[in-house]
């Protein structure tokens, strides 16, 4: 009797894990960001005290107060899902959402609020340099060192600026744009690069933190050189970081020792195809090298089509089916392949793919609106255990933005639809002697 009830629990248990929720895209799409918005908290805590503050203004300053509530940090993972939540405003005509991202805005370059961090981080940077300003909320803003710092945050800002002019907005978005422009790293060639963790290492994650904010750069302002710019980090990263045996991208290249990186991680190759279809998106029709980036996206979209799993789902290590299943790789694959379809970039059948991914991602989302198998910020490392053994979140912006940015695409993308033989044979002539 025992052996039964152990039996019937694991089924139990078994089932439950496996279950898929029966919502659509837009069902799931709003109640994810239905729990975002109803889970914002708008204040400050001191985490010694536990005294919270609705504003910092006047406050003496402490170190221990920081921001209470993870969606208003700012943080390239909060960039997507901002650009996410406006367009689910666009799609369903609920501008509840754009609203929600222009009060996390305004809630930031609150000039109380952000005078009270300019001095945590100056009195941390003074007291203990770069490692200790990182300990502190917002202090991405004013380091301004790395893409992860300015990239898609900027980004977001330019889609809010586009739409809710604020000077305090377009100040932040010219200064980051003058960071890419002349203090971002770079090798010769101009590709974007980072001095870490050997010097001059080509990351794929970046190909997203910089395009997702030169492509809209160059919308907001019509200025050519941005998607210039844009076009070469593709075409670049390509060239560096491809595989051609595998027609995945590598995580990284090494050009002091001219070695990939051990890992064809999913996530940063949807990196890669989120900031194309990004491009694609926003720059001209008739810009010169259109037709490559498009080239280019096919490639990527072939190559990764043939490393989806049973399920739907993308691996953690696209070709390593012994990873485990991922969402926010396949999110970002399913994204960019709806639009390609719906853009005419890539042939109507790759919807199938798509759907196959959705069927795949809703396996991983709550009736509730719960978000899972998020991989966490992950680095480089030259051990596939690494990558084997990173943990996984439930409802974090690190996973949340790509998902809703692939359940808003497909909304209204095409149904699959088989040609049949047998549709086709009066086609077939018949010569007969």
């Amino acid at each position: 009797m025992k052996k039964v009830l152990i039996s019937c629990t694991f089924l139990l248990i078994a089932s439950f894990a496996f279950a898929q929720t029966k919502m659509g895209a837009n069902e799931a799409a709003v109640k994810i960001a239905d729990r975002i918005l109803q889970s914002t908290t708008y204040e400050f805590k001191n985490v010694k005290t536990g005294e919270t503050y609705k504003s910092v203004k006047n406050l003496p300053l402490s170190m221990d107060v920081k921001v209470n509530c993870k969606y208003n940090n700012w943080h390239y993972t909060n960039g997507v899902t901002n650009i996410a939540l406006m367009e689910l405003a666009d799609k369903t005509g609920d501008k509840k959402y754009e609203k929600y991202v222009l009060r996390n805005m305004n809630f930031v370059f609150n000039d109380g609020n952000l005078d009270f961090f300019r001095k945590q981080y100056d009195q941390a940077m003074k007291d203990e340099g770069w490692y200790g300003v990182r300990k502190l909320s917002w202090h991405m803003i004013f380091r301004g060192k790395r893409l992860d710092d300015n990239g898609p945050m900027g980004a977001s800002l330019i889609e809010l600026q586009m739409r809710h002019p604020n000077t305090a907005f377009l100040n932040y978005v010219n200064e980051t744009a003058e960071h890419l422009n002349t203090s971002e790293p770079r090798l010769v060639d101009g590709t974007i690069a980072r001095i870490w963790p050997h010097v001059n290492t080509i990351w794929a994650d970046d190909a997203f933190m910089a395009i997702s904010f030169l492509a809209r750069m160059g919308k907001m302002t019509g200025e050519e050189k941005y998607f210039n710019d844009a076009v070469n980090q593709v075409l670049n990263y390509t060239r560096y970081l491809w595989c051609p045996e595998k027609q995945i991208y590598y995580h990284c290249y090494h050009t002091d020792n001219k070695e990939h990186g051990v890992a064809h991680w999913s996530r940063a190759n949807g990196w890669v195809f989120m900031a194309q279809a990004d491009l694609l998106s926003m720059m001209p029709e008739d810009h010169p090298m259109r037709q490559a980036v498009i080239d280019n996206f096919r490639r990527q979209a072939s190559g990764v089509a043939r490393y989806q799993g049973k399920n739907g789902l993308w691996h953690q290590l696209l070709d390593k089916e012994d990873s485990y299943e991922e969402i926010t790789g396949t999110a970002m694959f399913v994204f960019g392949i709806a639009r390609g379809v719906k853009e005419g970039w890539l042939h109507p059948d790759f919807i199938y793919v798509a759907e196959q991914g959705l069927k795949g991602m809703m396996r991983k989302i709550t009736d509730r609106g719960d978000v899972t198998s998020i991989c966490v910020g992950t680095g480089i490392m030259p051990s596939l255990a690494y990558y084997y053994n990173r943990p996984t979140q439930e409802n974090d912006p690190m996973g949340e933005g790509p998902v809703l940015r692939a359940l808003v695409e497909m909304m209204d993308a095409p149904k699959y639809t088989e040609i049949k033989a047998e549709q086709q044979y009066d086609k077939i002539g018949v010569s007969r002697k």
